[in-house]
């Protein structure tokens, strides 16, 4: 496998090539947010997870291929600057949880509880609502089967650590036992982790430090 997630804003995406979907990490803005297109081999459909910034490199990295739908994991600003234009221009549907919805610059088109499904053609990816970081945070979850699992985190999971919840000790809690109860403790040690910004991470790299992340409070 040639796919690292290593990725620098103003460089290429790393494309991750699976038996039925290709995966394309790509670095954008001045906070170095990730934006994933994911499309089907099969059909050829294509979802943007957060277009978070520069549109005319999100339009690139889609071309003239089709994508159906955005979605935004959470309301932060830094994860939705290039939604306006991406949409206007690919008039994909645009999805988030309905906590978190009212705060996005354009109506969305559809909301998504824990355990909703979003189909990329052939391609089902499962909602988890990881609440904290904000109200309505989610990561999408696709089982590859034999091609493992691979969950797409947003804000809520990074390498070292859980999202921010600004010292507040109830949002840490909440979003600590959700990622234990809905990720950890589900998934297993293979599943490949792609956050909001920065590197990618494994479930099995993270786990040994789950206590340590509960202790600390961060």
């Amino acid at each position: 496998m040639t796919y690292t997630g290593d990725v620098q804003v103003g460089g290429p995406a790393d494309v991750r090539e699976l038996p039925a979907l290709t995966i394309c990490k790509l670095a954008v803005g001045p906070y170095d947010n990730n934006a994933y297109l994911l499309r089907s081999k099969q059909s050829g459909d294509g979802l943007l997870i957060d277009a978070a910034a520069d549109s005319d490199r999100l339009l690139a990295l889609i071309a003239d291929e089709p994508i159906a739908a955005i979605v935004t994991t959470h309301q932060h600003g830094d994860h939705w600057q290039a939604l306006e234009q991406v949409t206007k221009v690919t008039g994909a549907q645009v999805i988030a949880h309905p906590l978190d919805a009212p705060a996005l610059p354009l109506p969305v088109d559809r909301t998504v509880e824990h355990g909703d499904t979003i189909t990329v053609g052939d391609i089902t990816l499962e909602v988890i609502h990881l609440r904290g970081h904000t109200p309505g945070s989610i990561a999408l979850l696709y089982d590859g089967g034999d091609a493992g699992t691979h969950i797409f985190t947003g804000d809520s999971l990074f390498p070292g650590g859980v999202g921010n919840t600004w010292k507040d000790p109830e949002r840490f809690t909440q979003l600590y036992n959700d990622v234990v109860e809905r990720v950890f403790n589900r998934l297993p040690d293979e599943t490949w982790v792609y956050p909001g910004h920065g590197k990618d991470t494994t479930l099995g790299a993270e786990r040994p430090s789950l206590q340590e992340w509960k202790a600390r409070g961060w």
